[in-house]
């Protein structure tokens, strides 16, 4: 046998053994990700069937399962777009000039949602394409946080330093655009969701204290903008600290919810039997189907939901930690920003159905009911898969991989 090929072999085993190590350390977080994302999913379907019926009901012409059947489209169509979006190779993803496009685009979509958009409860949070409803601040999220995340890589002397410069005067004229823009809608919460990922985002990237100051302040001006410009928020902000103060006006949905919490007790009342969802609890399916949960399947079932999401962002976490550890910086940031999102929603729709929280329409990642926001969300899997393989396939890279 040749030497030289003699000698290979050796070297391709090791280089196959270590390969396979790395296979064996990594599904550990694909598997419990895919896993606990399907799981609530399941758990979604179930809730809502059940959450929805009195509401459907009430109006003519809507089947029983109308919500159930909707919600399962949704899914359908998230996990399709997730399979479009896995394969998309990323170098397309940080491309500066693709990054700049869609951020125009999107925009565009925000600036026509307040045009041509179809107002609900007086808000115009979404633009009607047939039967579907697209919010478009679910896109705007995901837009932000590759930008961001590949921002901080490209222009990381002018984040860690305090030169400032042209670079950080585009990310902040962008976050400043698409912060009217939703105010305009307005969507205070998808804001506040953005803001406070960018803000996490330029934190682990090791960003001045100057950097946080210009941000900081963007933020507070925000906050101060939208008080000013609809005093309800300030009362909507501070009801939940008395729930029950004002129970027929501010605090009507809030109060409801913690009623459905007390009723469900440590096992809940049984599937189904949710009182408040008889037109007490308004739209109950949406985000308030913790509180139904909570109310039908008691603190065993809450506690599942929660233990679901906490097994799908510590996943995701790894998978950020994993890219990090290779170096992949851009793509460890952009897995970082998705776990931030599904933290906050979690955390902020949680904490308001249980009453610690002021109430805001965010939905449980993967488990309220919402097109817009499975889609998306599922949109995130696909490319925390991508990001996955790429930290698979390219061990110790220093760039994105295809």
């Amino acid at each position: 046998m040749n030497s030289k090929f003699a000698s290979f072999i050796p070297a391709f085993r090791q280089r196959q053994l270590g390969r396979y190590d790395d296979m064996l350390s990594l599904p550990s977080a694909t598997a419990v990700l895919l896993t606990g994302v399907a799981c609530l999913m399941v758990l979604s379907l179930i809730m809502v069937a059940s959450a929805s019926i009195p509401f459907a009901t009430h109006h003519e012409g809507l089947n029983e399962l109308y919500f159930f059947y909707h919600q399962l489209a949704y899914m359908m169509v998230g996990v399709i777009a997730a399979f479009i979006a896995y394969l998309i190779p990323l170098r397309l993803y940080y491309d500066l000039f693709n990054q700049t496009l869609v951020l125009i685009l999107t925009a565009i979509l925000l600036a026509a949602t307040l045009i041509l958009g179809t107002s609900i409860n007086g808000a115009k949070r979404w633009l009607e394409i047939g039967s579907f409803n697209f919010q478009t601040a679910e896109l705007a999220k995901l837009v932000i946080i590759i930008f961001v995340s590949d921002f901080v890589v490209r222009r990381s002397h002018e984040v860690r330093g305090n030169s400032g410069g042209k670079g950080f005067f585009r990310i902040f004229l962008v976050l400043s655009i698409f912060s009217l823009l939703l105010l305009a809608q307005p969507d205070f919460g998808s804001l506040v969701m953005i803001i406070g990922c960018v803000l996490a985002i330029f934190w682990i990237a090791g960003a001045s204290a100057k950097q946080f100051l210009i941000l900081g302040a963007l933020a507070l001006g925000l906050v101060i903008m939208a008080i000013w410009d609809a005093p309800y928020r300030l009362t909507r902000v501070t009801s939940f600290l008395d729930p029950f103060d004002d129970m027929q006006n501010t605090d009507y949905q809030l109060a409801r919810s913690l009623i459905a919490f007390g009723r469900g007790e440590f096992s809940g009342v049984g599937y189904g039997e949710s009182v408040q969802k008889l037109a007490h609890l308004p739209e109950a399916h949406t985000d308030f189907l913790l509180a139904i949960t909570g109310e039908e399947l008691g603190f065993v079932g809450v506690v599942s939901v929660l233990l679901l999401e906490a097994l799908v962002i510590g996943s995701i976490m790894r998978i950020s930690y994993l890219a990090l550890k290779n170096h992949q910086l851009s793509l460890s940031y952009t897995a970082f920003g998705f776990a931030t999102i599904f933290i906050g929603q979690t955390l902020i729709n949680a904490g308001m159905n249980l009453g610690v929280m002021p109430t805001k329409g965010l939905t449980m990642p993967f488990f309220s009911y919402g097109g817009s926001s499975m889609v998306i969300s599922l949109v995130m899997i696909g490319l925390l898969l991508k990001i996955y393989k790429a930290v698979l396939d390219k061990p110790e890279a220093n760039h994105l991989g295809k």
